[in-house]
């Protein structure tokens, strides 16, 4: 038998302070679906066509195991097949593409960029992904293939991800793994120049890099040096990327 229930219940205590919620993060998807972006899907498919029709001219002009050789020239085929995939995705109003692997082809256009107009553009003789010793003529094949690898398609990327790419999405814990291709393509470059012929002046890409004229040590000094910077603007784009305003979303 039960207990029988009294007639007089003491009322219960209050909780002291306001109820504890805990945090339950839910990804938008989840709330809100994602819907078709053409106008978006329309930039991202040029900005895959226009870095690979730079790769495409350049190859053209000069030969193709020097000019696929060159950080650029590689960064800007993965760049046209993430945002191939990324206009792919926004067209068909599915999710995008990790923010490992936007984030990464983010850095490495940056790269592209700074290492160009901050490194290369001045030297003397001209820096020529076909090896030409002349500076070439503005407007001329080999000039606009240069600007366009190393500045508008950068430009355009970082573009999307300011006006068109949600902030907050890219994470501190991913910086070291960006670095992974680039301390691979070292090992690539060095490895390269050894079968090589030293008379061969398409043997070093980068004279920066030039083990030749800097000796192996002042080459990995400057590729140390470099790598520091890699990893203190990747840090620096996450920090941007979490301070920056959401783009406001439309259905465009």
């Amino acid at each position: 038998m039960t207990a029988p229930i009294p007639r007089d219940i003491p009322d219960l205590p209050a909780v002291p302070g306001p109820p504890l919620l805990l945090p339950a993060p839910v990804p938008a998807t989840a709330v809100v679906a994602p819907v078709r972006r053409p106008v978006v899907a329309l930039f991202r498919l040029l900005i895959a066509l226009a870095a690979g029709g730079g790769v495409a001219l350049e190859l053209l002009l000069g030969s193709p195991a020097r000019v696929l050789s060159y950080f650029s020239v590689q960064t800007n085929i993965l760049l046209a097949v993430v945002m191939l995939l990324s206009a792919a995705r926004t067209w068909r109003a599915r999710r995008p593409l990790p923010s490992a692997v936007t984030g990464a082809t983010l850095l490495y256009a940056v790269i592209t960029a700074l290492v160009y107009h901050l490194l290369l553009a001045h030297t003397t003789p001209p820096f020529s992904m076909t090896g030409a010793t002349t500076a070439p003529a503005r407007w001329h094949g080999q000039w606009a293939t240069l600007q366009i690898l190393h500045t508008v398609i950068p430009a355009a990327v970082v573009l999307d991800w300011l006006l068109l790419t949600p902030s907050a999405r890219l994470h501190l814990r991913q910086a070291a793994a960006w670095l992974l291709y680039p301390l691979a393509y070292l090992a690539f470059y060095l490895i390269r120049a050894m079968f090589l012929a030293p008379s061969n002046p398409a043997r070093y890409l980068y004279p920066f890099l030039d083990a030749g004229a800097h000796g192996y040590r002042g080459a990995l000094a400057n590729a140390l040096l470099l790598g520091l910077a890699i990893y203190g603007l990747a840090v620096l784009l996450v920090a941007l990327d979490h301070t920056r305003p959401t783009p406001v979303r439309r259905r465009v």
